[in-house]
């Protein structure tokens, strides 16, 4: 069996953000002598509408005094996702964005894209296809994708139009290259006793997708 590299394995998740931070950073934890803070970063899409993105930074690659809130920064990085169980012991999927590299902006002016991702990943939930309210064709897709030691981060997808049609049928397993943007949306949660609260989901919105042969 060929062994994939830890470098492939940097290959098949990457993500391009680059915006203003939008909120002050929060110390998250620290191993080995280096603190992480997770900060917002305010990326704004084509529509002018903007995605609020989780981002988890490592000290080593900025001086945290520099993350100010209205700062340009541009951050490569992976997709990553854990389970946080809440106080009722139910699981939720954490979706954040892990930077590797990192560095301040004078100006967005000359950056072709934003947003953009790509996945070498497996599908590894049955694919939901639906169509809205408002006649738009869409299918979910959780995928994961393969990293160091054995681990894989799971990560929500949306398609759209003949893209969600194209997926529709496809089986778990199925081997899927994807790109697309990391997006937040934001929904509302009905609890008991009519207390409504406001959340927000990330996602990656898939703007093409190929099905990948397993000799490829």
């Amino acid at each position: 069996m060929q062994m994939i590299s830890e470098i492939e394995l940097l290959e098949n998740n990457k993500i391009y953000i680059a915006g203003s931070i939008a909120s002050a950073p929060v110390f998250n934890h620290q191993i080995y002598g280096e603190s992480f803070y997770n900060i917002i970063v305010e990326v704004q899409r084509l529509s002018k509408q903007t995605d609020m993105v989780p981002v988890l930074i490592s000290s080593h690659l900025l001086d945290i005094d520099l993350l100010k809130p209205d700062t340009l920064i541009e951050i490569n990085g992976q997709v990553r996702s854990y389970n946080n169980i809440d106080k009722n012991e139910k699981k939720r999927l954490v979706v954040n964005v892990f930077a590797r590299e990192a560095r301040i902006l004078q100006t967005l002016e000359g950056i072709e894209s934003f947003n953009s991702v790509f996945f070498d990943s497996f599908i590894c939930k049955e694919p939901n296809f639906r169509i809205t309210p408002f006649g738009r064709e869409i299918c979910d897709l959780l995928i994961a994708v393969n990293r160091a030691y054995k681990k894989s981060d799971y990560i929500p997808c949306i398609c759209w139009g003949r893209n969600a049609r194209y997926c529709e049928n496809m089986k778990v397993g199925t081997r899927l290259r994807i790109w697309g943007r990391f997006q937040s949306r934001e929904y509302e949660k009905k609890y008991h006793y009519e207390n409504i609260v406001t959340k927000t989901a990330y996602e990656v919105s898939v703007i093409k997708l190929e099905k990948v042969e397993d000799n490829k």
